[in-house]
């Protein structure tokens, strides 16, 4: 009887010793699509950039003169074939924003096409004839297109001091 408690005492202890508790750290890996982006002028990230939409609503309440720091996504139309000094941007319908870039501080490249991310200031203003022909100019308009441009016109204006254009 005495031998058969140790036999029991003793085959507990073997099996209380081989109750191992097994912990498993599992790491769970994060993957964010990061876009790839080309940054020109000051350094600016694409968090909080309005839609070309959303945009559009504030333009709609700007008078000639008024300005408003914002950021927006848009998707180029046009960019300057001479030296990149400006650019335009796709505002829906037949509307276009007209990005230059602020103190001439940087140039976009003069094949630059796709989505952009532009950070500065927005206003209205109205642009004379003798800069519309300029502009058609620059962007390598026909001698009739650029003589057909007559009349004054009230356009959406950007400001920019940094873009990201999406590689």
């Amino acid at each position: 009887m005495k031998n058969l408690i140790w036999i029991f005492v003793l085959s507990l202890m073997i099996v209380s010793c081989k109750n191992e508790t097994k912990t498993t750290e599992s790491e769970v890996e994060v993957v964010k699509d990061e876009l790839a982006y080309a940054s020109f002028g000051m350094e600016i990230n694409d968090t909080d950039a309005l839609s070309t939409e959303r945009m559009m609503e504030h333009y709609k309440g700007l008078k000639a003169g008024d300005t408003v720091n914002a950021k927006m996504k848009g998707k180029i139309v046009e960019v300057c074939s001479k030296k990149g000094c400006w650019m335009t941007l796709d505002a829906g319908g037949d509307k276009t924003v007209m990005v230059k870039f602020k103190d001439y501080g940087f140039f976009m490249p003069l094949n630059a096409e796709g989505d952009v991310i532009i950070n500065g200031k927005a206003y209205v203003a109205e642009t004379s004839v003798d800069e519309l022909r300029h502009y058609a100019e620059d962007a390598g308009k026909s001698k009739e297109e650029i003589e057909a441009i007559t009349e004054p016109k009230l356009e959406y204006h950007f400001e920019a001091d940094g873009v990201l254009l999406q590689q």
